[in-house]
C-alpha cells in the first residue's frame, strides 16, 4: 500500500511539474506574440497591451510564481538570452525577424543532431571501413 501511494505522489508530482511548465510556456508565449503584434501600436488598448508585456518581460521580480525570471527558470532558459530574442526582434523588419528565426531552427536543430550523434574523428581515421558484403571468386 505504501508503494502505491508513493508511486501516486511521483505521478502528481510529475503532472503538477509538466502543467507549470505548459503554463509557463504559454504565458511566454502569449508575451512573444503581444511584443510583436502590438509594436509601433497606436491605439490607447494596444499600447497598454505591448506595454504590459514589456514590463513583464523587463521585470527582475521572483516574487509571482510566474515572473519572467520563474518562466525562465522553469523552462530552463537564460532570462538574458532570451529577453535579447523578444526584444531585440522588435528593431528589424519583417523579413530579417523571419531570417534570424530560421537561422536560429538551423542552429538548435545542428545542435541536437551533434548531440544525437556524437562522432569520434580519431575513430574513423583508425578504423577501415567494414564492408558490406564479401564475395570470392
Amino acid at each position: 500500500m505504501n508503494k502505491q501511494i508513493n508511486h501516486m505522489n511521483a505521478a502528481e508530482d510529475y503532472l503538477a511539474k509538466t502543467s507549470q511548465r505548459d503554463l509557463a510556456a504559454g504565458v511566454l508565449k502569449q508575451a512573444a506574440q503581444d511584443l510583436r503584434r502590438f509594436h509601433g501600436a497606436t491605439s490607447a488598448v494596444e499600447r497598454e497591451l505591448y506595454f504590459d508585456a514589456y514590463s513583464w518581460v523587463m521585470s527582475d521580480d521572483c516574487t509571482w510564481p510566474f515572473s519572467f525570471l520563474n518562466v525562465c527558470r522553469l523552462l530552463h532558459r537564460e532570462a538574458i538570452t532570451l529577453r535579447e530574442e523578444l526584444l531585440g526582434d522588435l528593431s528589424l523588419g519583417i523579413f530579417r525577424q523571419w531570417a534570424r528565426r530560421g537561422s536560429r531552427a538551423v542552429r538548435r536543430f545542428s545542435d541536437s543532431l551533434r548531440h544525437r550523434f556524437p562522432t569520434d574523428n580519431n575513430e574513423s581515421a583508425t578504423t577501415p571501413p567494414a564492408s558490406l558484403m564479401q564475395t570470392s571468386y
